[in-house]
This record gives C-alpha cells, structure tokens and sequence, in this order.
C-alpha cells in the first residue's frame, strides 16, 4: 500500500442474490484505478475496529440485511460523523441492518417493497448540474424499482416514477409516487452518498447506474 493513497474499506456479504462478492470486487477494481488503496471483508466485526475505521477515506457498506450490535452501529456512525465518508447501493446499503434505524438514520432510506420484482421502469435526473450525474438525461433501467422510505433532508439528485402495469393492478394507491433514487447527504463531518440502483452485477454494465455509483463514492471519500 502507498502512503499516499486513500484507504477504502468495503464491507461485503449478506443476502447473495443481490451477488455481494461479484459487485463489491467491481467497485473495489474501480476505486483502485482512482486512486484507493481497498481492503474487502466480510466480517461485520470491522465495524468494532475503532481505529481502522477512522482510518479511511470511505466505507462502502454492500451487506443486505445481516445484523449488528449497537456497539457496530454507534461506532460506524461516529466514523462518519467524524468526517470518513459512507457510500453504498441497493439493498447492500439501502436494505441492510433492519433492527438497527441509527444506521437507516445516518444512509437517509430504507427499503419497504419493489412491486414487481424485476421490471422495466425510468430514472429522471432531477438536478443534472451535480457532478454525480451531470451529463446523463432520463435513462431506462430493468430491475427492482425500490419503494423506499427517505428522509426528507436528502439532497435527491434521481427519481423515479411508479406508474407501470403492476402498480396500477396491484398497488394502485401508490401509483404517480415519486420515488427518490439518487441521494447524498451530510452525517457529521461526513459526506453521504445512496443510489437504490444495482440489483445485481450486471446492472452496473448500464453505464449511468455504474458511473453515478462510482462519482458517487468519490464524492462522499474525503
């Protein structure tokens, strides 16, 4: 490792349908080539690491579900709020630790449903002068269209509309919701960064839904 090099820490696991261990070398390849020097793990307990964790540059949490103590949680939450960024994708970040709503509190979101499952649906770029998805206009998508519950002090950067045929058969009264896809945000000192894209590896082969991603977690890095 290079001194001068940032530090990435990607914490990787949990469900493996949503393919943990194939995105997260995807990304860790990706903030190599950026200038990061990775460390990849499975184990929860890293987030115990005071020390390492305040280390880094950005944590990148891609870990559906799974569950961590308060002790995990209170001790990542201060690594942000000290000024390390936090950035993450789907349910690795979106949906992971249900029983913890400190962690929910601090990524701005929490996954509830995707009518449908798999579908096709559209992504509109609702502030196109931020660097994170500057130059990308409205782009299709086919994959879970996550309904989420946001906090309402994002800076939402993406959205998406539910208005396709499942909604209106199945899931009527949420139909015409705007739906935040993109986000970032502050904890502390520390930069914040979401985007509900990503279901599984080849999704990232979208070139919006990987290059957001990425700026993204190059945003949130200090």
């Amino acid at each position: 490792m290079s001194e001068n090099r940032r530090k990435a820490l990607l914490v990787s696991g949990g469900w493996p349908g949503h393919q943990p261990k194939e995105i997260t070398a995807r990304f860790a390849a990706l903030l190599e080539e950026n200038g990061f020097d990775t460390t990849v793990t499975e184990a929860l307990d890293v987030y115990l690491d005071k020390d390492l964790l305040a280390a880094q540059s950005l944590i990148v949490n891609n870990y559906t579900m799974g569950e961590i103590t308060k002790e995990h949680e209170e001790n990542l939450l201060a690594a942000v709020a000290g000024g390390v960024g936090f950035g993450g994708w789907h349910g690795g970040a979106g949906d992971a630790f249900r029983g913890n709503p400190g962690y929910q509190f601090m990524v701005g979101g929490q996954w509830v449903a995707h009518p449908g499952n798999v579908i096709d649906y559209t992504i509109q770029i609702t502030e196109p002068g931020d660097p994170i998805v500057a130059g990308f206009g409205e782009f299709a998508v086919k994959s879970e269209q996550y309904y989420m519950h946001v906090d309402p002090g994002n800076e939402v950067l993406a959205t998406t509309t539910f208005n396709g045929a499942f909604v209106s058969e199945n899931v009527p009264w949420v139909k015409d919701t705007v739906m935040p896809v993109v986000w970032k945000r502050q904890w502390g000192k520390g930069r914040v960064f979401y985007s509900a894209l990503g279901h599984i590896n080849t999704d990232f082969e979208v070139a919006p839904v990987r290059e957001i991603a990425l700026r993204g977690l190059l945003w949130a890095a200090r």
